[in-house]
């Protein structure tokens, strides 16, 4: 099952790949994919949404972000929303618009309020493991919030806005980001 996700997901790639912001079209592109309450789905999720932002220009740094908070938020829905419970489903979903990459991750548990996560900054749960998740997801991506999800779960919305053409996050296409780059001298 793992290999033939992969494998589907690479010819998806190639037609996201097809259409760099440049030449993207008004529309938005949907990928949506229900993974299975198993703990492979994480590294799949990942590794999903890190090819959908090299495929739209993304750098390094912050494919790495994304990637994180993917991790963190199908952690999240395997555990905390499903339990776990492999009769469950992991609805993982991506838009790629001209201006943004969203990504949704939507589990079948009870679902949850984003104000009742406690602060994992807070003094008194610093030694707490809960809610670091929530915290990094917050901090790798530009847009979040948790929503009730149409499978009576929570659903988990992020956003990362696309690097503009040519910026130093463009997968190092930037020539003034290369190491091997002359330094430039003022006569």
């Amino acid at each position: 099952m793992f290999e033939r996700c992969v494998t589907d997901m690479y010819a998806i790639f190639q037609g996201i790949r097809g259409c760099k912001r440049s030449g993207m079209t008004a529309e938005t592109k949907h990928l949506e994919v229900v993974l299975d309450t198993h703990v492979e789905s994480v590294n799949l999720a990942e590794e999903m949404c890190i090819r959908v932002a090299e495929a739209s220009g993304f750098g390094e740094d912050e494919c790495y972000r994304i990637g994180m908070a993917v991790r963190e938020g199908v952690i999240n829905a395997f555990h905390y929303g499903n339990q776990e419970k492999p009769e469950k489903k992991i609805h993982l979903s991506i838009d790629l618009s001209t201006e943004q990459m969203v990504i949704h991750v939507m589990d079948e548990g009870k679902g949850f309020k984003l104000v009742d996560v406690p602060d994992p900054l807070a003094e008194e749960n610093l030694l707490s493991t809960s809610g670091r998740g929530i915290f990094l997801m917050k901090a790798f991506m530009d847009e979040f919030d948790v929503v009730a999800g149409r499978t009576g779960g929570a659903e988990i919305i992020m956003a990362k806005k696309l690097p503009l053409p040519g910026s130093p996050a463009t997968n190092g296409n930037n020539p003034a980001s290369r190491t091997d780059a002359a330094p430039h001298q003022e006569a």
